[in-house]
């Protein structure tokens, strides 16, 4: 299922969306990743509605207050390093989740092509929890799905898996939905209509690792 948050309402997501692609306000990168984080916390909150909730007692200084809380183990997972602050913006609400990271990028050829590696996996056990993997952007979809086979082939399968992206291509969407399990959640704060030749987001907003972090040497 796939889940295009600005088209389904309009929010104060859209303000944190048109800042992080507005290049007058880009050159703040505290405020970029700020933004990545408030997107992600948005992005948290309308996963947490799909989790399992079962009623629990809670003592107050005046009696009993029954309240509903998620009984799923939630794992955070995270593409290095763009996905810093978008994971922060989910930690901020799964603040009890265990967590996973993986180094994954393109290694690009001088015919203009790339690869996809994977070199680093830091992962606990997944089997019987609900993997959220996040990722700022989400162009091609293989980075993603890489990172996904290879969560899985170190910690196992999860009970279920969102995916949550700030900004998609169609096509990445397309690949992503095609290749991962067939009841994931795909999770996109905006969808954008086309690819470079370059296999980078248009309109996007540029290199989030870049905005986040500063440039880097390739």
């Amino acid at each position: 299922m796939v889940h295009i948050l600005d088209r389904e309402n309009n929010s104060i997501l859209n303000k944190f969306l048109s800042e992080i692609r507005n290049v007058e306000v880009q050159g703040d990168s505290m405020r970029f990743r700020r933004n990545l984080e408030r997107i992600a916390e948005i992005c948290a909150y309308e996963i947490s509605r799909t989790l399992n909730y079962v009623p629990q007692i809670v003592e107050t200084p005046l009696g009993e207050a029954q309240v509903m809380l998620a009984n799923d183990k939630v794992v955070l997972a995270t593409i290095l390093r763009a996905g810093l602050p978008f994971h922060q913006g989910f930690l901020n609400y799964f603040d009890d989740a265990q967590n996973a990271f993986v180094s994954a990028y393109r290694k690009h050829h001088k015919d203009g092509s790339f690869e996809v590696k994977v070199e680093y996996i830091s992962c606990g056990q997944l089997e019987g929890k609900v993997l959220i993997l996040v990722d700022p952007m989400l162009a091609t979809g293989t980075s993603l799905v890489y990172s996904y086979e290879a969560l899985v082939a170190k910690g196992g399968t999860p009970k279920e898996l969102h995916v949550a992206a700030v900004i998609a291509s169609e096509a990445g969407v397309e690949y992503a939905a095609k290749h991962l399990p067939h009841d994931a959640h795909i999770w996109c704060a905006s969808v954008d209509p086309e690819l470079s030749a370059q296999s980078y987001i248009i309109p996007g907003l540029g290199d989030a690792g870049d905005l986040a972090y500063g440039s880097k040497l390739e």
